[in-house]
């Protein structure tokens, strides 16, 4: 692992641009930016190179107190602007200056006086002439940028190199002294990483999820629905294993994603939770216990399908179910029955509720998502299959399986060398798909078959 020198927050108040900012200095659009109040509500992390040197960049949720939900954003933010090495305090340069900037700012130099002056929107050289007014602020570090023109930036950035320079911090991330480069690299790419994505529509429980399983308050948590716009990704262990959790932003219908600047903002956010889910290994599927099942629950769920991952299907606030087990369960099974080799949970992200039996359930599911058939036993296996129950003819015409083989996992895909690939009906490979499920525990996760023949092959996932 690359060491990292140092971590640098961007803090602010809405609207100045941190986002942005983020962006800028990681070339790459990580963070959700747009001229709505509020958009960052969780905090964003990214490694950059500055120079030759590796830094962490945090991106903050907005200073603002509008509402229980916002003093909370702030309470967060303040925190890890506190403890960061460097401090980059965000105005909008288009505005004068403001008092609560004035009082946020010196609170956080009076913890932290690591801190620059940063004030944004400044497109041209006029309107820089005219916001020395921010000198009020008694800074010694000050700097006029442009995050949309990208002016300043290269000497924001190398203010930042000189700091850290100037003022060396030991690394957050090194080799211990008895290990040897080598040996460190070595181990840091062989570790497994299981990514866990966390999906529902708004309102579900996935933040208090992401919580519960951290044991931490990591993603914010109201009762304002669509509280996640950005997906928020985590690293942690279970037992042994690390993980990451991204809790993605929750899917609406489309008739309720709106026109203009929110409507973009959320057709974004359902892009990144696509993006997400196409890097993903599980699923977490949350559905609201407390409620019905509806049709947007459905659609969610298909895009486990299309994106081909396991999954495991959670039923939050549960402590408040709407119905029995019984009853629920056979509205779940009529509702999605393309997820029966899915596991089910009844959980309460709120109070903790079977929470560690879902962390053991994740580590069953990738293990059975990662497995391999041993190839002669996958023949004789579907060899007892084709005796037990032999192919459906095709025209009178015997239909054969020569050969197969396991040739991926992730999930476990099967070719079959066939005489007449075309004629092996859905029904078929239903049938030896459940057949393997006998033999080998393939909860949660689905058999992708791919029938060959000399000139075309088929593909079926079951």
């Amino acid at each position: 692992m690359d060491k990292i020198y140092g971590s640098i927050a961007i803090i602010g108040r809405p609207n100045a641009g941190k986002s942005s900012l983020f962006n800028r200095l990681c070339q790459l659009r990580i963070a959700i930016t747009s001229k709505i109040a509020g958009t960052t509500r969780d905090i964003k992390k990214a490694h950059i190179t500055l120079g030759e040197m590796n830094f962490l960049l945090l991106d903050t949720g907005g200073l603002d107190k509008k509402n229980d939900f916002f003093e909370h954003i702030s309470s967060n933010s303040l925190k890890v602007a506190e403890e960061s090495d460097l401090i980059l305090y965000l105005l909008d340069g288009k505005e004068p200056p403001n008092e609560e900037d004035k009082k946020i700012f010196y609170h956080l130099e009076k913890k932290n006086p690591h801190i620059f002056l940063v004030i944004n929107k400044i497109d041209n050289e006029k309107e820089e002439q005219q916001v020395w007014s921010f000198t009020e602020f008694g800074s010694k570090n000050y700097f006029f940028i442009s995050t949309t023109h990208n002016r300043g930036i290269t000497g924001l950035q190398n203010a930042i190199l000189k700091h850290f320079k100037d003022q060396p911090i030991a690394p957050l991330f090194h080799n211990e002294e008895e290990e040897s480069l080598e040996d460190f690299l070595e181990h840091s790419h062989t570790q497994e990483s299981i990514n866990i994505g966390i999906i529902g529509r708004v309102n579900v429980g996935k933040s208090s999820l992401l919580n519960a399983l951290l044991r931490q308050e990591r993603s914010l948590v109201s009762n304002i629905a669509g509280t996640t716009i950005d997906p928020v990704d985590e690293i942690s262990t279970i037992g042994e294993t690390q993980v990451c959790f991204v809790d993605t932003a929750g899917i609406r219908r489309r008739g309720q994603i709106g026109k203009g600047e929110i409507g973009d903002l959320e057709r974004f956010a359902l892009l990144r939770t696509k993006e997400v889910l196409s890097k993903t290994d599980i699923a977490l599927l949350v559905l609201d216990a407390s409620k019905p099942f509806v049709e947007l629950d459905e659609k969610i769920a298909g895009l486990i399908d299309e994106y081909k991952l396991a999954t495991i299907v959670v039923f939050n606030k549960w402590d408040i179910a709407y119905k029995d087990f019984k009853a629920i369960m056979q509205d779940f099974k009529l509702r999605f029955r393309f997820l029966e080799y899915a596991p089910t949970l009844t959980i309460s992200a709120k109070n903790g509720r079977h929470i560690q039996k879902l962390e053991e359930e994740i580590l069953k599911v990738y293990k059975n998502f990662s497995f391999r058939i041993p190839t002669s036993k996958l023949n004789d296996i579907l060899q007892q299959a084709t005796i037990k129950h032999p192919i459906p003819s095709d025209k009178g015409k015997i239909v054969k399986i020569y050969y197969a083989t396991q040739f991926d996992n992730k999930p476990p895909q099967i070719a079959l060398i066939m005489n007449r690939p075309k004629s092996l009906h859905f029904s078929y490979k239903r049938y030896l798909a459940n057949f393997l499920r006998e033999h080998f525990d393939f909860s949660g996760t689905k058999i992708i078959f791919i029938a060959r023949g000399k000139n075309d092959f088929q593909e079926s996932d079951q």
